[in-house]
């Protein structure tokens, strides 16, 4: 029987990188898989894998956004999200790995106990299901 994954320990950690991401609603397309960066794990970053579903409008940020489903299911299957936010995996693409390469500089240094979850505490979800920076969430885009 499999165990269930552990629960991360929040962190408060700053993300000097997300909110000034200059990333378009283009970048991302329709069946696109992509990571949430939420943490650290192993030494490694950690996410939400989600599939892009359809552009949807982002309400906290006022743009364009896109509908995201997870996979697995959960208290929010779906979810409206900024494309700041995500970062492919389906794809190598040189914008992503760049972002990609910027965040591990700026959080592995930072987080080095390779037993923890780590949750830097960036996002929530909205009563509308509608993901949100903790940047974007105190009005500062």
């Amino acid at each position: 029987m499999s165990q269930p994954p552990p629960t991360p320990v929040v962190a408060p950690t700053p993300d000097p990188l997300t909110p000034n991401r200059d990333i378009t609603h283009a970048h991302f397309q329709a069946g696109d898989t992509v990571v949430v960066l939420k943490g650290v794990a192993g030494g490694e970053l950690w996410g939400d894998a989600m599939r892009v579903v359809a552009p949807s409008w982002h309400t906290p940020t006022d743009e364009d956004g896109w509908r995201l489903r997870d996979a697995t299911g959960g208290a929010q299957s779906y979810i409206t999200a900024h494309p700041r936010y995500l970062v492919h995996l389906s794809r190598r693409c040189p914008d992503c790995l760049i972002h990609l390469r910027a965040m591990e500089d700026a959080l592995l240094p930072k987080h080095t106990d390779d037993n923890t979850l780590i949750d830097c505490g960036w996002y929530t979800t909205t009563a509308l299901n509608q993901l949100v920076h903790i940047a974007d969430a105190q009005g500062s885009r």
